[in-house]
Formats: C-alpha cells, structure tokens, sequence
C-alpha cells in the first residue's frame, strides 16, 4: 500500500494528477500563444497513459469511466495527429487546441466524480451524484472549459509563434 492505496491504483493516480497538471500548464500556453514542447509531450503521453491505465483495474461490465476513457483515447489520437503528423497547419491548428482541451476537461471531470466518491464532505453534498452540488460543480467546470478552449482557439496561432522564435 501507498498512501493508502493499492500500487496500481496508486500509479495510476499519479500519472491521472501529472496530465491534469500538465494539462493546466499546456493550456495557459495554448492561451498565451506558447508551445511549451516538453509541456505539451508530458501532458499527452500522461493522459493517455491515464486512460489506459484506467482499463487495468478489474471490472465485471463497462462502466462510464470506460466509455470516458475511450473517448479521451480516440480525442487524443486525433489532438497528437493534429500536432506532430500535421504541425498544426491550416486547420489541423483548432483541430489540436479542441482536442487537447476536451482531454485536459476529460480528465477533470473524472477528478471531480472521484472527489465526489472518495472525500466524505463531498460526497455528503451529493451520496449518488445527481445531487444539485455535483450538477453545478461540473456544469461550472464544463462552462469554464468552453469559455477557455474557444479563447485558446482563437490566441493560439502559428504565426505569432513563428515570430516569437525568431
């Protein structure tokens, strides 16, 4: 046991927390019109991993976070594509920005769920999870999300980067 958890459960929510936070940082970047190569490397190969982790533990059906999970894989699979087959030419530029976004909120709403099971005074406000206080926890997150993949879409452009470089 690590910190009161079994160690791929452990693992596993290590590598879930690394992606978040890297995720954060790729995404102020994203806003700031800013690579952040090792950032953005970090970020995608976490998340992934924190989705295929996710389908180690052991189950008897599919559960949500299986379908969130495979979801998450098939946005990154179209995000890394966007960003190291296409570099983010013409289009393929939002395509990546959405993509990484929709990974990053994926991932934060699979947090908050587990907040929700796991810290008593939570789970309190919301014993099954259609309770008022967890409705409006991951609407807000969901809103918040929107506001600021729409605002990385439209800041996040190769030409001020390319001039940024020189």
């Amino acid at each position: 046991m690590i910190l009161g958890l079994q160690p791929f459960t452990f693992a596993h929510v290590l590598i879930s927390v690394i992606g978040i936070v890297s995720g954060f940082v790729v995404l102020f970047g994203l806003l700031t019109a800013k690579r952040l190569e090792g950032w953005t490397g970090l970020f995608l190969v976490t998340t992934v991993a924190t989705s295929v982790t996710g389908f180690g533990f052991p189950i008897d059906i599919i559960l949500p976070s299986h379908i969130v999970g495979i979801i998450s894989l098939v946005v990154l699979a179209v995000a890394i594509v966007a960003r190291y087959a296409f570099r983010l030419a013409g289009l393929w530029r939002s395509i990546y920005v959405i993509g990484a976004g929709i990974a990053l909120y994926l991932n934060v709403f699979v947090l908050i769920v587990q907040l929700f099971r796991k810290v008593p005074a939570l789970q309190a406000l919301a014993p099954t999870q259609s309770e008022p206080p967890f409705a409006l926890t991951q609407g807000a997150v969901l809103v918040v999300f929107v506001v600021a993949v729409i605002a990385a879409t439209i800041r996040f452009r190769p030409t001020r980067l390319v001039h940024a470089h020189r």
